[in-house]
């Protein structure tokens, strides 16, 4: 049986004066995120009226794929650095394909 994808967007919302601080975390974990095991695409998108949100829409081989990640000793290393620059608790979907619909990613 072929594993449903896991699509996973979570919104951040940081501190206004750590943007650059999260963005500087990011550009060092982003290769290492995309080359995880299971991980099939991951991407970036800032709220257009409000810089200070971040949204992260990554879409993983199946939600075993997803635990692995958040369970490595790397995930847990870069969740402290990202953590201590939020200005509030983030938000998390975790989304399956159903009946065909699900959007494509590049």
């Amino acid at each position: 049986m072929t594993p449903i994808p896991l699509v996973r967007i979570v919104k951040m919302h940081f501190q206004e004066d750590k943007i650059e601080d999260f963005a500087t975390v990011f550009e060092k974990v982003q290769d290492k995120i995309q080359n995880f095991d299971g991980c099939l695409h991951l991407s970036l998108y800032q709220e257009a009226n409000q810089p200070h949100v971040i949204f992260t829409y990554s879409v993983w081989r199946d939600e075993e794929a997803l635990n692995a990640y958040r369970h490595s000793p790397f995930f847990q290393d870069t969740w402290k650095q990202t953590k201590a620059l939020f200005a509030d608790k983030p938000a998390a979907w975790s989304l399956q394909k159903i009946a065909g619909t699900f959007p494509t990613f590049p």
